[in-house]
């Protein structure tokens, strides 16, 4: 058995759990990073590369999502490695006239708050996108989209904390929390102790296995995306590119009816079972992510033959010429989601010096690095920049059987 000491011990090695470190370590803490796998080996190495401002409704989270993006113009120069973060701005392609109504309002609404998006006429798009279907009647454009590698970001974030003296541990997670007159002890399943002034929980779709060690559960599910990943090809057009429909999937809770015995009966067409959605993103090496479900399948990380078809489909109908193009492989990720979109960043109540960071769903990469600087803020007794009454982790009640 080995014993470890530190300041801070941070549980989940994704995107914000190494965002954290960083801002902690750049502090000054003594910080110990502890992973059940590796490096990514949740929701933040299973995604695409978007920093979409676009998809994100007036509030809290586009103000965060803006200042994560200043944050972003700094990291990639600050950080000790190449995080291939590029600004190539974003199309929202529109179908038909209920689309762009919809669109409009969304849009104006966005604009109020800060955000320069526009409606483009399909002779803009074109311009844009030359290889767009020639059905589609319009998009948006923001100028201000953005995407980054995640599995880089995570490395890189990782890197700078480690020069300034983060341990990490891999390969292991608590089967004990226990709370000491200061701070907290965690018995991990290899056998070995840490010590810790302050925990952070970051493990993402697996936050509430931790809370629950200390008898507090956050209503964290897991909602699974599949994505196809194509051949390296030459760039197809100027910007990523998404639908309507996804904006509809992420913003709109999937439904069911129930039958006369009482039980939860599929009245979805395929597409809306999947909570399918079109994104079409190109990699800094070529390759295009085509994206994406939101599926409420548990812990299932299996891709199924039918998604996939259907994203296929769906990304041939709106750039025919993908039908000449390879698909290598495909991959399934899974989202930690929460009942009102909001993830839990703070204090557990009853727990002082237990912090909660983890329920981002998709927003998990854009809003990365604000979320290590609140968070490294709550921890270090310092007011953040943003109020964070919204995303309080009692605010469910943290009571059994959520």
């Amino acid at each position: 058995m080995t014993e470890h000491r530190c300041d801070v011990a941070i549980l989940g090695a994704g995107v914000n759990g190494c965002s954290i470190a960083y801002e902690l370590s750049k502090r000054g803490k003594k910080v110990i990073l502890i992973d059940k796998v590796v490096l990514g080996a949740g929701a933040s190495g299973s995604c695409d590369d978007m920093i979409l401002l676009q998809s994100k409704k007036p509030g809290i989270l586009l103000e965060m999502a803006f200042k994560s993006l200043d944050l972003f113009e700094g990291l990639k120069t600050e950080l000790l490695s190449d995080i291939e973060f590029e600004t190539r701005g974003g199309t929202i392609l529109i179908e038909d006239e209920e689309h762009l109504s919809i669109m409009e309002e969304f849009v104006a609404s966005q604009n109020r708050y800060g955000l320069e998006v526009e409606i483009i006429d399909r002779k803009r798009l074109v311009e844009l996108q030359p290889l767009v279907a020639e059905d589609i009647i319009a998009s948006t454009y923001s100028a201000r989209d953005s995407q980054v590698n995640p599995m880089l970001l995570m490395k890189a974030f990782l890197l700078g904390a480690k020069q300034k003296g983060l341990r990490y541990i891999s390969r292991t997670t608590p089967v004990a929390i226990e709370q000491l007159a200061s701070g907290w002890k965690l018995l991990l399943d290899t056998g070995d102790v840490v010590e810790a002034e302050v925990l952070v929980n970051a493990a993402g779709a697996w936050a509430n296995d931790i809370t629950k060690l200390v008898d507090f559960q956050v209503p964290i599910t897991p909602r699974k995306g599949q994505v196809i990943v194509t051949e390296a090809i030459p760039p197809l057009g100027e910007t990523n590119v998404w639908s309507a429909q996804y904006i509809v999937s992420k913003l709109k809770p999937q439904e069911a009816v129930k039958t006369s015995a009482g039980e939860s009966a599929p009245t979805q067409t395929p597409a809306e079972r999947f909570g399918l959605g079109f994104a079409f993103t190109g990699t800094h090496n070529g390759n295009y992510l085509i994206g994406s479900t939101r599926e409420n399948r548990g812990f299932d990380k299996s891709t199924d033959p039918e998604a996939i078809a259907l994203l296929s489909a769906q990304v041939e109908r709106f750039f025919p010429v993908m039908s000449k193009i390879n698909f290598i492989r495909t991959f399934a990720g899974l989202r930690p989601s929460t009942p009102d979109g909001m993830p839990f960043l703070g204090e557990i109540p009853g727990a002082p010096g237990f912090f909660i960071a983890a329920g981002h769903e998709g927003d998990g990469i854009a809003l990365s690095p604000i979320t290590g600087l609140v968070m490294a803020d709550l921890v270090t007794g310092k007011k953040p920049i943003f109020p964070m009454e919204a995303f309080e982790p009692g605010r469910f009640g943290g009571k059994a059987g959520l």
